[in-house]
C-alpha cells in the first residue's frame, strides 16, 4: 500500500485561506491523477478537485471552483490545495487521493490510493 500524507489542516475564520499538501513518495507520482476529496459529519465523501499528472489539467467542483486551486510538484512528489474566502460549509475531512492514468478524474470509486485524511475546520 502506498501511502499518501496530508497535512495543513487546521482551524480558520470564515474568509481566511489553507494550503493542504500531500507527500507520496512511494509513487510514480507523474504517473497519476492526483485528487482531494472531503467529508463533512454525516455526510457523505464527495469531490473537490483533480490534477492529470503533468499538472496541465484540473477540474473542480462547482461550490470551489474560483476559490481552490489544485497543483502539483512533480519534483517533490506533491500534490497542494490551495483554499482561499473559505466558508463555514467547507469544513470536512479532506483526503489525498492517487489514480493511475491520463486524464483527472472525480469518482472516490476509480481512485487507486488514499490518504488518512486531514480535518478542516472553518468558523463564522
Amino acid at each position: 500500500q502506498v501511502p499518501l500524507v496530508e497535512s495543513g489542516g487546521g482551524l480558520v475564520q470564515a474568509g481566511d485561506s489553507l494550503r493542504l499538501s500531500c507527500l507520496a513518495p512511494g509513487l510514480d507520482f507523474s504517473a497519476y491523477a492526483m485528487d482531494w476529496f472531503r467529508q463533512a459529519p454525516g455526510k457523505e465523501r464527495e469531490f473537490v478537485a483533480s490534477v492529470n499528472g503533468p499538472g496541465s489539467g484540473t477540474y473542480y467542483t462547482d461550490s470551489v471552483k474560483g476559490r481552490f486551486t489544485i497543483s502539483r510538484d512533480n519534483n517533490k512528489n506533491t500534490v497542494y490545495l490551495q483554499m482561499d474566502s473559505l466558508e463555514p460549509e467547507d469544513t470536512a475531512v479532506y483526503f489525498c487521493a492517487a489514480k493511475r492514468g491520463l486524464g483527472v478524474w472525480t469518482r472516490a470509486g476509480d481512485m487507486n490510493y488514499w490518504g488518512k485524511g486531514t480535518l478542516v475546520t472553518v468558523s463564522s
